[in-house]
């Protein structure tokens, strides 16, 4: 059982040095070569900072732990909107600006309800198997690229939230010579592949040792740790008083998880979902209303110290209920 936990935490290690070093030796790439730091940031940047969930995902689906995957995308985001913007939050009151208002968290929502919709295939045809089949995959791809469209029409403002999160919690990216670089990118995309596997791996086991489920360990420890790179810069941007990166890097890597991460998830490999998570699917859409509400009272676009608080609190709730669920 000890070397079954051992792996699973070397498996976040390696998971998240490996988006680390995927991310340092593409952008140096792409610097030497002179591409833009936005393309860097719209691309590389965002795709290397979901790969966690992207790999954890995927994986947990070739091994038929459709739980995880899904449990893993869903309780990101919970982690995502209570957790990391609450401690954000806490640390400097967050000033949301209104393109988040008004686009970018009503554009969060409706990719929740695309993905509660597709997930539920017995609402429409009144079948039993649910799931994400590579056409709903290809469906929330297609989303994707209008968020993505959105996102590039904004560029002109340099207010891309990817790009937000390369220039202000890695400033210029270092620029390495082509073998280093390489090397950086072979050796990340091994420590994604070998990480996710052991997590995964290890996930599973612990769940039959406990009598734990595995929708229980993806909506929580797997959930949590796949957020750490988005809980490093929402931190990091709220400390440097740069709140909009805060809200915006959280918004979008949610918006990126349910329309990239299991889009691609489930074109590569189909997603059998448990309605169990419907729950958890309601509680995500009933806290990011939650956060649109929070923004407005008080001071208005402004969450402050206490909005954080019960944004944390209301997450402490919500680990209390996954725990009596079981």
């Amino acid at each position: 059982m000890w070397l079954t936990i051992i792996l699973f935490i070397l498996g976040f290690i390696f998971l998240l040095k490996g988006a680390d070093m995927l991310i340092d030796g593409s952008s140096s790439i792409a610097r030497k070569y002179g591409i833009s730091t936005f393309v860097i940031g719209l691309t590389i940047v965002a795709f290397g900072t979901s790969m966690p969930e992207l790999i954890v995902s995927t994986l947990a689906s070739i091994r038929g732990s459709s739980d995880i995957a899904l449990g893993n995308i869903i309780g990101s985001n919970i982690t995502n909107t209570l957790l990391i913007l609450g401690i954000a939050a806490i640390i400097y009151p967050l000033v949301v600006k209104k393109a988040t208002i008004h686009k970018e968290i009503p554009f969060s929502l409706l990719a929740i309800a695309a993905v509660g919709i597709l997930v539920n295939d017995f609402l429409i045809d009144g079948n039993g198997l649910d799931g994400l089949t590579r056409v709903d995959g290809l469906i929330l791809i297609l989303f994707f690229f209008i968020f993505a469209f959105y996102t590039f029409g904004i560029s002109k403002a340099k207010e891309n939230i990817f790009e937000k999160i390369q220039g202000e919690i890695r400033k210029e990216p270092k620029v390495y010579n082509n073998f280093v670089a390489f090397s950086m990118i072979i050796v990340g995309l091994a420590g994604l592949a070998i990480g996710g596997k052991w997590l995964v791996d290890g996930a599973v086991k612990i769940a039959s040792i406990f009598g734990m489920s595995e929708a229980l360990i993806g909506l929580t420890i797997i959930a949590i740790g796949t957020s750490l790179p988005e809980l490093a810069a929402a931190a990091v941007a709220a400390h440097r008083k740069r709140a909009d990166i805060a809200v915006g890097a959280v918004i979008g890597s949610n918006i990126f998880n349910l329309l990239w991460v299991l889009g691609l998830s489930s074109t590569i490999n189909p997603i059998s979902y448990n309605r169990i998570l419907n729950m958890d699917m309601f509680i995500l859409f009933g806290i990011t209303l939650m956060l649109l509400f929070l923004i407005y009272i008080g001071k208005k676009n402004i969450l402050g110290r206490w909005e954080g608080i019960i944004l944390v609190f209301s997450y402490v709730l919500y680990m209390a209920f996954l725990i009596f669920r079981g």
